[in-house]
């Protein structure tokens, strides 16, 4: 069923109805990770404040907390658990920092600094069991990695009632429900809607603000899942769409969406507007300004959405839209790359015409956990070839070594092996549709810049258009194409 009809009948059967402006605003680790920046995100809130008369904030962890966290935990299950003592001080002094600098001296401060030191305690204590059984279970591990949006909620509430807006930290466990997948844990919309209405519609008419702690939600049983890494965007995207907001507004460090990586491409351009269907892409395909999840809810919802940069909080950012008006000769609007990849092939004689053999394929490398980013097969049906993260390569190997074992014996599979390391790039725009000889342009411009073309993917949609390319050609690849972005392509 669909999200849209499943909040239709939660609403009803809440009888709630929006009837007040409402705003949904996420502020990621580097817009939280200094006292500058939390001051800065605060004083955001504070110019909003008096235009939304609902109006939520959700925090990632403060940058970096997460993976100390995570880090602390996978060294105490290889039974090393004395950096913990050293990691719970410099957590409590990144925190304490900002408790300085934002919230009065006196009992104000030292009661957020005694929930921030609970916390680390118990974070401790999860450090020693883990290193006691020399294990952790998703389960473990979700309830280490929340920790760090539950001190930054916290540090975030207490900011505000600082400068007059009464604020009050809520865990998103108390909100959000999922089911028990630990670590990257899917959302029961229905049960959500009960839960956050009946928590946030009080501090609604009373006049304070919700500090949400992002990325977190529990299972049914109340224990703690997590939504999968940068899932504070997709809390954003679900309480929006949860709460019928008007506008999703994301804060990160950078204008909006660029035209390309500005570290690859130094005249990358920020993109004022774009559809949902691009910005899909581009999320899936490695831009990092917004979580894929995010867009299904609040587009399903009917909110806006907007990407903003909580250095720069006067500049537009880009606009996220359902469908927009298309700009003569600006076909291609952004491309992007996913860097440390391996392409793995699986080829041979024997497969021509065998039903199963790519369902077999992905059923192994399905058993390892690893997400397959790209997929192209030759019309011979003689060989298939994907890309996995390099981190997995080695693991999906052996599992498909493991299951063709008796196909490479018998010499139907000739072998089974991994290309060096490469990066996917990926074209997007909506143009490319109805505009023939986009892909000629591409390779004509990549071949005129000596990248070597390994791979081709795209989609039915035709939104995008995926290729591979060396590691080391990806930024050369980036700024071959970046001026189709500019001069039309």
């Amino acid at each position: 069923m669909a999200t849209h009809t499943i909040l239709e009948q939660a609403h009803q059967e809440l009888q709630y109805k929006k009837t007040a402006p409402t705003l949904v605003m996420k502020f990621g680790g580097t817009s939280v990770g200094s006292a500058e920046a939390m001051a800065q995100a605060a004083a955001i809130v504070a110019g909003e404040h008096p235009r939304w008369a609902n109006l939520v904030v959700i925090v990632s962890a403060l940058s970096g907390v997460t993976n100390l966290l995570l880090d602390s935990a996978s060294r105490a299950m290889q039974g090393d658990s004395s950096g913990c003592p050293q990691v719970r001080a410099d957590l409590h002094q990144m925190h304490a920092a900002i408790a300085a600098a934002l919230i009065p001296a006196g009992e104000p401060r030292q009661a957020i600094l005694a929930e921030i030191d609970a916390l680390l305690e118990g974070f401790a204590s999860l450090c020693q069991a883990i290193s006691v059984l020399g294990e952790a279970s998703p389960r473990a591990l979700d309830a280490i990695a929340s920790l760090g949006e539950r001190m930054s909620a916290r540090l975030m509430a207490s900011a505000l009632d600082a400068l007059g807006m009464p604020a009050q930290a809520v865990e998103a466990s108390r909100l959000i429900v999922t089911d028990d997948h630990f670590q990257d844990a899917h959302p029961d919309f229905a049960a959500t809607a009960h839960r956050a209405i009946a928590e946030l519609q009080p501090l609604f008419e009373s006049g304070v603000i919700p500090v949400v702690t992002g990325y977190i939600a529990a299972a049914p049983d109340g224990a703690i899942t997590t939504l999968g890494r940068g899932g504070s965007d997709y809390s954003a995207g679900i309480l929006g769409a949860v709460l019928q907001a008007d506008d999703v507004w994301i804060w990160t460090d950078v204008d909006g969406v660029m035209t390309a990586e500005p570290r690859a491409v130094p005249e990358a351009r920020t993109i004022p507007e774009l559809t949902y269907r691009e910005i899909a892409e581009l999320a899936y395909y490695g831009a990092k300004v917004l979580h894929p999840k995010t867009i299904r809810p609040v587009i399903e919802a009917g909110a806006g959405l907007r990407i903003c940069n909580t250095f720069n909080p006067s500049h537009p950012g880009t606009r996220l839209v359902a469908e927009r008006v298309l700009t003569p000769g600006q076909v291609v609007r952004a491309v992007t790359a996913i860097r440390s990849q391996r392409l793995v092939t699986i080829e041979g004689r024997g497969m021509l015409g065998v039903p199963g053999v790519a369902a077999r394929a992905f059923s192994a490398v399905a058993s390892t956990g690893t997400s397959v980013p790209l997929i192209t097969q030759a019309s011979s049906e003689q060989s298939i070839c994907f890309a996995v993260p390099l981190s997995a390569a080695d693991g999906v190997l052996r599992a498909l070594e493991k299951t063709f074992a008796a196909e490479l014996a018998d010499r139907d599979i000739d072998r089974i092996w991994l290309f060096p390391e490469v990066a996917i790039i990926t074209a997007v725009g909506l143009g490319m549709i109805h505009t023939p000889g986009v892909a000629g342009k591409i390779f004509t411009l990549l071949g005129d810049s000596g990248v070597n073309v390994i791979a081709i993917a795209q989609g039915s949609s035709e939104v995008s258009i995926s290729f591979v390319v060396l590691e080391s050609d990806a930024d050369r690849a980036l700024r071959a194409l970046h001026p189709l972005m500019i001069n039309g392509g």
